[in-house]
């Protein structure tokens, strides 16, 4: 007999609701990294597609972060150049804002590819989550 006060495990994920979240995984990349670490931590074990696609949106969005933070100390540190620094500084806040681009088109079509039933892959991504 089970206790009151003792968790019951949650079930698995209809099917809808395991594309659903796996969905939400891509998306969610548009604000950054924590909603596609969220859904894959708390879904993972519910559903397989959320595992897979949520790791895959994780592992983009890492990737993606990582080269935020070394844009910014780059132009960071070079931006305390006269002139030049500057001018490679302003370069490099471009590269970041065009990174930033590519993260919101990417993670709309990775929402959109799983919504429709299908897998999606970015094509630049260091997998660091296995």
């Amino acid at each position: 007999m089970s206790d009151a006060s003792t968790p019951v495990p949650a079930g698995p994920l209809s099917p809808e609701a395991d594309q659903q979240a796996a969905m939400w995984a891509h998306i969610g990349g548009i604000v950054g990294f924590l909603p596609s670490l969220l859904i894959w931590l708390i879904l993972k074990d519910r559903g397989p597609r959320t595992d897979v696609e949520g790791k895959e949106a994780l592992n983009w969005q890492i990737t993606a972060t990582i080269g935020w933070v070394i844009l910014w100390i780059v132009g960071g540190v070079l931006g305390a150049i006269p002139f030049i620094g500057w001018l490679i500084a302003l370069l490099l806040s471009l590269v970041a804002l065009a990174l930033w681009i590519v993260n919101v088109i990417w993670s709309i079509m990775g929402g959109l590819k799983v919504s429709a039933g299908g897998g999606y892959r970015y094509p630049v991504n260091f997998r660091f989550i296995k």
